[in-house]
């Protein structure tokens, strides 16, 4: 059975290593606002296997009015583990603790890869694709919280 719970940050590093900057060092996995208050960390387990993670981080993006915004960054799942509804599980989790701080919007910078499933999940394009080195092309992708 799938269970998601918060999970202190440095939980994160290893799968974010692993899915998304494999040719990075485990250094470049921990992100700046980690450690910000009213950041938190989930982490989807199954059978007490963590196999998936997501962050989210009280940050601003300029291209919204909202004042309480809130971050996804670092969403991984363990490849063998996909399409068992563990990122969904992640994100309704944090849209329910992100509502409880009163955010009206969270966004992303998704990889183009994978914007049909942020699609799907109710969120909106905004801008341009744009490209973050190394990583390759993103979209901004936001979604109204109410």
């Amino acid at each position: 059975m799938l269970e998601v719970k918060q999970i202190e940050p440095e939980r994160t590093y290893l799968l974010r290593h692993q899915v998304l900057r494999p040719n990075q060092s485990i250094l470049q996995c921990q992100y700046p606002n980690d450690f910000q208050q009213g950041s938190f960390h989930l982490g989807a387990y199954l059978d007490g296997e963590l196999i998936s993670i997501a962050s989210f981080y009280p940050e601003k993006h300029q291209a919204f009015s909202d004042t309480r915004q809130y971050r996804l960054r670092g969403m991984a799942t363990l490849e063998a583990y996909r399409n068992q509804k563990a990122g969904t599980a992640l994100i309704q989790k944090g849209e329910s603790l992100m509502r409880e701080k009163s955010a009206s919007l969270w966004w992303c910078n998704a990889r183009t890869t994978v914007s049909d499933y942020y699609l799907k999940m109710g969120m909106d394009f905004e801008g341009e694709v744009f490209d973050i080195e190394p990583i390759g092309p993103h979209r901004l992708m936001y979604k109204r919280l109410g």
